[in-house]
């Protein structure tokens, strides 16, 4: 039997961890493995079944897949029309961000206080941009960032470096310049075919 677009991808993201140590360079050499499992066309019609995530306080992601040896993480992320991630960031975690489906906004902020109060944070705007299927974004540790989905819902593939929710994250407030720490999205796991 043929391997499925998802266990080829869990194949070749094994191998790229046994052969790369640096992990910055583990991570853009992901990207195309991640573009390759976005193009099948088996994934994108599965993906029409996949129930929408909650945005709230506490975001929710559908958890794919966790590897038993090297702990890298599958999650899926639909959001419903206009609907906004809270401005964040995922702490030491690397992640690299797929749209499946749909269109959507992706926001980078930087840093701009000189980090000397507690729970205060400047940020400024410094990337805004539209973006749709077949898109990858590669998330650095602790890069702040947001994403707003577009008039229709978008699902995304999200790749972690480790399966987020079980250590804090930090949120961000630009209209207040507040700051403060959250556990990363909830894990709800979920089969796929």
């Amino acid at each position: 039997m043929p391997q499925t677009a998802v266990q080829k991808f869990i194949a070749s993201a094994r191998q790229l961890c046994v052969e790369e140590k640096d992990p910055a360079k583990r991570w853009q050499n992901m990207a195309p493995l991640l573009q390759e499992l976005l193009a099948d066309p088996t994934v994108r019609e599965q993906s029409k079944s996949w129930p929408t995530c909650s945005q709230s306080d506490r975001a929710q992601n559908l958890l794919f897949y966790e590897d038993p040896d090297y702990k890298f993480v599958i999650n899926g992320l639909i959001k419903a029309p206009k609907s906004r991630t809270q401005i964040h960031d995922h702490a030491h975690n690397w992640t690299l961000y797929g749209v499946l489906d749909g269109a959507e906004t992706i926001e980078r902020y930087e840093r701009i206080d000189d980090r000397s109060r507690p729970d205060y944070a400047e940020i400024r705007k410094t990337v805004n941009v539209k973006v749709g299927a077949g898109k990858i974004d590669l998330v650095p540790p602790y890069e702040i960032h947001a994403e707003e989905s577009g008039e229709e819902r978008t699902v995304a593939i999200i790749i972690r470096a480790e399966k987020a929710g079980g250590f804090l994250q930090g949120r961000y407030d630009p209209a207040t310049n507040k700051c403060w720490q959250g556990y990363g999205p909830e894990q709800i796991p979920f089969e796929l075919k």
